[in-house]
């Protein structure tokens, strides 16, 4: 990271193929209709993490957990709000890679396209694990990898077929954890106050944020501890900038789903973990026993709360597949046309489906897999650990990115500045302090899979495919000067 940004004054050199340029001009074709892509925004919020990672954080920072979850949902609106204000000027498949190319450099786009692309490769491998582990328990008969094989190959013929049917899928998908969700805060609700007919929950209203030893049980510290339990959970809400480009109207699919990254927020995180710590007091063992929404069903006597519950957990499991797979080889497509992957990755069929960079992102998935199956504990683990921190490094590109794309997009295009960064550029800067400041927190978490393993081979991942990216860069510089001199 030591070569300097190139001056906001004029664009880098453009390299080798399309530089970001949108993606209807590429080949890719407009085959998501609005309502995927407003299903897609509202999904992509919600992950598996949220279903099966939140308990952890209840018993770490009890009550408190509802501030780690609003401190993160923070910057994640301002995160949006910043990648909106870039992505609406300029929607194109790479995101906020094909914006630090412009910004930064060619080195930041590089990188962070790389990184985000491994970060989603190695998810895939997660989500298929976790879906076949549900399935198992469901046919026992059908061994857990041919479960995990199966989901990956018919979502992968999904994504083949064209981008319609991956918004289909999604739309669906997303649908189901949406219904879901409103479902456990409409009932949780009514059982809160007492008005739920049949509830075997005690009408306590609030009561148990404050009556099982305060608040903060666990003192101030524990909601940094939950912090870096919830932080991952938020990633994917980034993925509806890169399908906009995909979208009848990028413009105003990018403006409104920024717009109504709050709402999504508030109500989905910060709505569904109130209803829980609502309903059971936050030590209460069945809530790390079984999960806090599974606790939180059981506690009102809905029937077969755990089967409903892995019911929606699959559904956000092959959700998250679904639009991973879709992120990996539309992030890989664009690094093709940049000059940065191989060129077939830019290449689409006749359908305007990228099928070189979602076979390439499948097949890593697919030993990623074998590696989790093989070698759970070793080789996946550091798969995992190197990805960790990858998410928090995005965010900090996209601040970066979006400080220097202001003046750029204001000189060249001001009448595309529809969506702006509140408080610019005061809000951006604090931003990357609260996000810095996660990432040094994290590396006070020394236990074995822990923050600091994650930072640590997260920054050793990222400083080598920055190098890699130097390298290049320096070697394409020496042959045109070489080519130059040879014409001269």
């Amino acid at each position: 990271m030591t070569t300097p940004p190139p001056s906001p004054v004029a664009a880098p050199p453009a390299p080798p193929g399309n530089h970001g340029q949108a993606p209807g001009q590429s080949g890719l074709q407009s085959g998501l209709k609005n309502r995927h892509l407003s299903m897609i925004a509202v999904g992509g919020v919600i992950g598996a993490g949220l279903f099966v990672g939140s308990a952890s954080g209840i018993t770490a920072a009890g009550p408190g957990i509802l501030l780690s979850y609003a401190l993160v949902g923070a910057l994640v609106v301002f995160v949006m709000r910043m990648l909106g204000e870039m992505a609406a000027a300029n929607p194109t498949s790479g995101s906020f890679s094909a914006y630090a190319d412009r910004a930064l450099g060619r080195w930041a786009g590089f990188s962070i396209g790389w990184l985000y692309w491994f970060f989603w490769v190695v998810v895939l491998a997660v989500e298929a694990t976790a879906g076949a582990a549900i399935l198992t328990s469901w046919v026992p008969a059908v061994p857990q990898w041919a479960w995990a094989l199966i989901v990956m190959v018919v979502l992968t013929a999904t994504n083949l077929a064209s981008v319609a049917s991956f918004g289909e899928f999604e739309f669906w998908f997303a649908g189901i954890k949406v219904v879901a969700i409103a479902a456990f805060i409409a009932i949780g609700g009514l059982a809160i106050f007492g008005v739920l007919p049949g509830s075997e929950n005690a009408a306590t209203g609030f009561a148990n944020l404050t009556s099982h030893g305060g608040f903060l049980p666990n003192g101030p510290t524990a909601i940094l501890t939950g912090v870096l339990m919830v932080v991952f959970s938020f990633m994917g809400s980034e993925i509806v900038t890169l399908a906009a480009g995909e979208s009848e109207d990028p413009q105003r699919a990018v403006t409104k789903a920024t717009k109504s990254v709050i709402w999504r927020v508030g109500i989905f995180y910060l709505g569904s973990i109130l209803v829980v710590v609502s309903l059971l007091p936050w030590n209460d063992p069945s809530i790390a026993k079984k999960g806090s929404y599974v606790a939180a069903l059981d506690s009102i006597g809905i029937p077969h709360a755990g089967q409903i519950m892995n019911v929606i957990v699959l559904t956000a499991v092959l959700s998250c597949l679904n639009s991973g797979l879709y992120t990996a080889s539309r992030m890989a497509f664009s690094l093709g046309q940049r000059g940065d992957a191989p060129k077939a990755f830019a290449r689409t069929n006749s359908r305007g489906v990228p099928q070189a960079a979602i076979l390439a992102s499948v097949l890593f998935g697919f030993i990623a897999v074998g590696f989790n199956y093989l070698w759970p504990d070793t080789v996946f683990q550091f798969l995992l650990n190197s990805s960790g921190a990858v998410a928090l490094f995005v965010w900090l590109v996209i601040c970066f990115s979006q400080l220097r794309m202001r003046g750029i997009i204001l000189r060249e295009n001001p009448d595309k500045l529809i969506v702006r960064m509140w408080l610019f550029p005061y809000l951006t800067w604090a931003t990357i302090a609260m996000i810095s400041f996660v990432l040094v927190y994290m590396l006070t978490d020394d236990s074995e899979g822990g923050g600091r393993i994650q930072v640590l081979l997260s920054v050793l991942l990222a400083a080598a495919v920055v190098a890699v990216s130097l390298v290049r860069d320096r070697l394409g510089r020496g042959t045109a000067e070489k080519d130059a001199v040879t014409t001269g």
